[in-house]
């Protein structure tokens, strides 16, 4: 017996938990107040657009009044949110911006493009969908479009002098060095031959004039000799494969063994001339 009651209860307060608008009405008017359309809508068809889109030019203003009531009592409701929604449908950008109500249930949205809110989304050649979107407890929520607007192209927007460091740059091509080209082995021996020729005959001719020396491998004077050539080695080496520190210490230990064997060869000769 009770649960008839019960549904019928229930279905009485899903009715009263329903909003609509009352009077909701738009005018457009230029910068002096001078209205150039205004168009009321019917509450039974707020789910329906204007029959023509609603052009907005540069220096003109759009208001939109609505009151939001009660479908049942018809008594005034303050929404928890209410927005009015802006989509281009060819971009996909889309601008949403809250609307104040009253506690009555009384709402206003200025549009000034005198001034353009930051909340638009760029515009281009294709008309915004203008959205009511209302939401608040205890009461079905509220999506109600309203018309299509028609705003002035909006202007790219200015072009940084470092936009194009942010933008993909060409993949590096790393260019390694060529291998040095060297010349052939034969032609190389030719040509340090032609360079070494000078000592070649500086030597022989210096063997036909300068006096003979002898006694250069006997035993006091050979480590003599051979102490110089190690000299020479060592600086051969520097230039290779030593580094400055080697070079010292080897050559202090050979210059210790030099000074010995070369008074050593000095006495030598001394003594034969002497004799």
């Amino acid at each position: 017996m009770f649960y008839p009651l019960a549904l019928l209860l229930l279905a009485v307060t899903a009715q009263a938990s329903v909003l609509t608008l009352k009077s909701p009405r738009f005018v457009v008017s230029d910068s002096t107040g001078n209205q150039l359309r205004a168009e009321p809508y019917v509450p039974a068809l707020v789910n329906t657009r204007a029959s023509s889109p609603v052009k907005l030019g540069a220096r003109e203003n759009l208001k939109i009044t609505f009151q939001v009531v009660d479908k049942e009592d018809e008594k005034g409701v303050q929404p928890h949110q209410t927005f009015i929604r802006f989509y281009d449908e060819s971009t996909g950008e889309e601008g949403i911006q809250p609307v104040r109500v009253t506690p009555g249930g009384k709402a206003k949205f200025d549009l000034n493009l005198s001034k353009p809110p930051l909340y638009l989304p760029p515009t281009s050649d294709e008309p915004l969908k203008v959205s009511l979107i209302i939401g608040t407890p205890n009461y079905d929520p509220i999506s109600a479009p309203l018309f299509d607007l028609v705003l002035p192209r909006s202007q790219p927007a200015p072009v940084h002098p470092d936009e194009a460091v942010f933008h993909p740059r060409p993949e590096l091509q790393h260019t390694f060095r060529p291998e040095q080209k060297v010349p052939n082995k034969f032609i190389s021996l030719v040509f340090s031959g032609i360079a070494l020729a000078p000592w070649f005959v500086l030597l022989g001719l210096w063997s036909q004039v300068a006096p003979r020396a002898t006694g250069l491998f006997s035993p006091s004077i050979l480590p003599f000799i051979a102490s110089l050539g190690a000299f020479e080695v060592l600086l051969f080496t520097y230039w290779v494969k030593l580094r400055l520190g080697d070079v010292l210490l080897y050559g202090g230990i050979l210059g210790v063994v030099t000074v010995f064997t070369g008074r050593r060869a000095l006495s030598s000769i001394a003594a034969k001339r002497t004799q």
